[in-house]
C-alpha cells in the first residue's frame, strides 16, 4: 500500500508543479468570469447601434407614425413623392443606413416588402422591422374587422406557464426549464471532457514511462498492478484539485458580480419591477438566476463530483490499458482507443435526448448502464431521477470500475514490459483469460 501512495504523491506534485497545471488553473475561471460578465452587460443594456432608417410607405400601413420601445434608439423618417427606383440611389447619400419599402399593395403581400441596405442587415434589426410591420399588418386588419386594436390588446393572451415544484411538505419552489437544461448541459458535457481529457493523459504518461523504460525501474520494485493504481489515483487527484479551485475562484469571482452590475440584482430582489417589464432580458436574467436556487444544487454537485470521480476511475483503468501496449506509434494508439470512446460518445448523444426527454426509455438506460451513466445522468438530475435509479446506477459503476480495474491490470501487467510488438484486441483477450 505504501507503494501506491508513493507512485501517487509521484504522479500528483509532478504534474501540479507544472507551470501549465497553475496556468490553466487560474485562467480558466477568469476567462469563464468574463464570458458571464459579458452576457450579463449584453442582456442587461439589450441596446443596440442606432440605425437612421427611411421608410417609403405606399400602402399606408405605419400611417406616418411608428411606435418606438424605450431601448430602440433607431430614427425613423417617412419619405414622400419618391418611387423606390430614385430613392435607392441617393438614400445613402442623405445620412440614411436603411432603406424601408413597402409597397401600395394590400396587406397579404408581404414578401414584396424590401429593406435596402450597403451591407447585410444583422438579424436583429430584421426582426425588429418585421415585428413593427406584423403589427401595422395586425392593426389595419382589425380595424377593417371594425375591432378595436386597443380593446384587442386587453383580451389577447400572452399565457407563460409557471412550473411549480411541489416538494411533499407543504413547500412549493419555482422552477425554470432554461435553467435545468443549462445546468444539465453544462455538466454533461463538462464530465464527456473530463473523461476525454484526463484518461488520454493517463494512457499517454503510462506510453510515456514505457517508452522512456521509467516502467522498468519502477516494476522492479513495485508490481504492475500498484503502478498502474497509483498513476490513475494521482492523475485523479491532479483533476479534483483543480476542480476545487476552480470553484474557490468562481465562487470569489462572483462576489464581484453585484458591484459590477448592480441593476440586476435589484431587479432579481424586487419583484414588482420583474412584474412591470416582464419581457425584459435582464428581468428574465433575473429569473434564470432565481430559479437556479429551485434545483437541487446539494444533489447535483454530489452527482457531478460521483460521476467524476468514478467515471474517470474506470475509464482510466481501460486507457491505462491501452497506454500500456503501445509504444510509440500514436496511429496504433488511436486505433485502439477507438473502442473505448464508442461508449462515450453515445453517453454524449443520449445525454441530448434525456435533456429533452429525462423519463424516456433510452434516457433511463443511459443512465443506469455504467460505461455511459457519468454522462447522462447528469443530463438527468436536474430534472428529479428516482432514488432506486440514481442508488442502482452508483452500484453499477462502483461494481463496473473494480471489475474493469481487475480486467485491465491483466493487460497492464504483460504489456507494460512488452516492446516492439504489435498487439491486438485478440491477444489482450488472450492476457485476460490466461490463468496467473
Amino acid at each position: 500500500m505504501n507503494k501506491i501512495w508513493l507512485i501517487i504523491e509521484r504522479e500528483y506534485l509532478t504534474r501540479v508543479k507544472k507551470k501549465s497545471f497553475l496556468l490553466t488553473t487560474i485562467l480558466v475561471p477568469i476567462v469563464i468570469a468574463a464570458f458571464y460578465a459579458i452576457m450579463i452587460a449584453v442582456s442587461i443594456s439589450g441596446e443596440t447601434n442606432a440605425q437612421k432608417i427611411a421608410i417609403l410607405d405606399k400602402a399606408e400601413l405605419f400611417e406616418g407614425n411608428i411606435e418606438k420601445d424605450k431601448k430602440d434608439k433607431s430614427s425613423y423618417t417617412f419619405i414622400e413623392n419618391e418611387t423606390e427606383q430614385s430613392f435607392k440611389a441617393k438614400y445613402k447619400q442623405e445620412g440614411y443606413t436603411l432603406f424601408l419599402y413597402i409597397p401600395p399593395v394590400n396587406d397579404t403581400a408581404r414578401e414584396q416588402i424590401k429593406v435596402h441596405s450597403q451591407a447585410s442587415v444583422s438579424l436583429f434589426v430584421k426582426s425588429a422591422l418585421e415585428k413593427k410591420i406584423n403589427a401595422a399588418i395586425e392593426r389595419k386588419r382589425l380595424l377593417a374587422a371594425n375591432i378595436d386594436p386597443d380593446i384587442y390588446k386587453t383580451i389577447k393572451a400572452d399565457v407563460e406557464i409557471e412550473n411549480t415544484i411541489d416538494s411533499g411538505k407543504g413547500q412549493e419552489t419555482k422552477s425554470n426549464a432554461m435553467a435545468s437544461l443549462i445546468i444539465s448541459f453544462a455538466g454533461g458535457v463538462l464530465i464527456y471532457m473530463i473523461l476525454l481529457i484526463y484518461g488520454t493523459m493517463v494512457m499517454r504518461g503510462v506510453m510515456e514511462e514505457k517508452t522512456n523504460r521509467i516502467a522498468e525501474v519502477i516494476v522492479s520494485s513495485a508490481k504492475p498492478f500498484q503502478l498502474m493504481m497509483g498513476k490513475i489515483v494521482g492523475i485523479g487527484a491532479v483533476g479534483l484539485t483543480q476542480f476545487a479551485i476552480w470553484i474557490v475562484l468562481m465562487g470569489t469571482l462572483q462576489l464581484f458580480v453585484p458591484l459590477i452590475f448592480p441593476q440586476l440584482f435589484e431587479q432579481v430582489s424586487n419583484p414588482m419591477l420583474q412584474e412591470s417589464i416582464p419581457h425584459a432580458g435582464s428581468s428574465k436574467l433575473g429569473l434564470f438566476l432565481q430559479s437556479i436556487s429551485s434545483l437541487p444544487i446539494g444533489l447535483i454537485l454530489f452527482c457531478f463530483i460521483f460521476y467524476f470521480v468514478g467515471g474517470y476511475l474506470l475509464y482510466a483503468s481501460l486507457f491505462a490499458a491501452v497506454g500500456s501496449v503501445v509504444s510509440e506509434d500514436q496511429q496504433e494508439a488511436q486505433q485502439l482507443v477507438f473502442p473505448i470512446m464508442m461508449p462515450l460518445i453515445l453517453g454524449f448523444v443520449i445525454m441530448t435526448k434525456a435533456i429533452n426527454d429525462p423519463d424516456s426509455s433510452i434516457a433511463v438506460f443511459g443512465s443506469i448502464f455504467p460505461l455511459t451513466s457519468p454522462v447522462v445522468m447528469m443530463g438527468r438530475v436536474t430534472y428529479g431521477v428516482p432514488w432506486w435509479q440514481l442508488g442502482l446506477s452508483m452500484l453499477l459503476l462502483v461494481l463496473s470500475f473494480l471489475f474493469f480495474t481487475w480486467l485491465t491490470a491483466k493487460i497492464y501487467r504483460t504489456g507494460i514490459l512488452l516492446y516492439g510488438k504489435k498487439v491486438s484486441w485478440k491477444e489482450m483477450w488472450k492476457w485476460v483469460v490466461r490463468k496467473s
